[in-house]
C-alpha cells in the first residue's frame, strides 16, 4: 500500500499549528499517510523568490511546488498549517477524479476585515482561500514548473490562471475546508481552516472551535509517565 501524499505549508510563526495539524491527520487517517512540511529555505536551488509584502506566510508561493515536488505523478493534497483535521482524509483521496487537475472548495470568501494574524494584511481577490486545500493530479498540473512558480504572479497561481480553463477544477464539500469565523455553521465539519488566526496566537485565543485546537494540542503534547 502507497501512503498517501500530504504537503503543509510551514511558516516558522506557526509551528505549533504544524505539529497539531499533523497530529490530527495521524490521528483520524483509516491509511497509511506521507507527510511533507513545505519549508521555504529547503527549497533554496529550485525557488529564490523574495516573499512579497502582501503575502502573511512563507508557503504562499511554495505550496505550488507540490507537483513538482511529487514528481508529477499520482495524486497529491496540499494544506495549509491553520487547519485541525477531524475526519478521515482518506475520504478526500476518495474523491480524485482524473478528469480534473486540482480539486478544492469553491468558497466566495469577503473578508470583512482588513488585517489578519501578526498583522498581515488581509489581501481580496476571487478564488480566496481555494488554494489553501488543494488535491492536485500532479501530472496535470505539468505547467507548475518551479521557472513558473518562481516567476508568475501571486494572482496567476492563486487563481489557478496556469490552467487552460476552470472547468479543470472539481470540488471538494467545504466541510473539508471550513472557515473559522467566516462559514455558517454546517454538519460534520472536517477540517477546520483558522484562516483570520489560529488559537494559538493570543490576539486569537478565544477564537470560535478553539476548544477543539486545545484538546488536540493536549493529546499531541501527551506522553506516558
Amino acid at each position: 500500500m502507497t501512503p498517501l501524499r500530504i504537503f503543509i505549508g510551514y511558516d516558522p510563526n506557526e509551528t505549533v499549528a504544524l505539529q497539531v495539524l499533523t497530529h490530527s491527520i495521524y490521528s483520524n487517517s483509516t491509511v497509511p499517510v506521507s507527510i511533507t512540511p513545505i519549508i521555504k529555505k529547503q527549497l533554496r536551488s529550485v525557488h529564490k523568490r523574495k516573499l512579497d509584502p502582501q503575502a502573511s506566510t512563507e508557503f504562499s508561493f511554495t505550496r505550488f511546488l507540490v507537483p513538482y515536488l511529487s514528481n508529477y505523478t499520482g495524486w497529491s493534497l496540499f494544506m495549509d498549517c491553520d487547519m485541525l483535521v477531524k475526519g478521515d482524509i482518506a475520504e478526500v483521496f476518495d474523491l480524485a477524479d482524473d478528469k480534473y487537475a486540482v480539486m478544492c472548495c469553491k468558497h466566495e470568501h469577503k473578508p470583512t476585515s482588513n488585517n489578519k494574524f501578526l498583522g498581515n494584511v488581509q489581501t481580496k481577490y476571487e478564488k480566496k482561500n481555494w488554494s489553501s486545500f488543494m488535491l492536485m493530479n500532479n501530472i496535470r498540473c505539468a505547467a507548475l514548473t518551479p521557472y513558473y512558480v518562481e516567476n508568475a504572479s501571486g494572482l496567476d497561481l492563486h487563481q489557478f490562471k496556469w490552467l487552460d480553463s476552470d472547468s479543470f477544477i472539481g470540488e471538494i464539500p467545504k466541510q473539508w475546508n471550513y472557515l473559522v469565523g467566516y462559514d455558517e455553521p454546517i454538519h460534520n465539519v472536517k477540517n477546520y481552516h483558522y484562516t483570520e488566526g489560529g488559537p494559538y496566537f493570543p490576539d486569537y485565543h478565544d477564537c470560535d472551535f478553539n476548544e477543539e485546537w486545545f484538546a488536540e494540542k493536549a493529546k499531541a503534547d501527551y506522553a506516558s509517565e
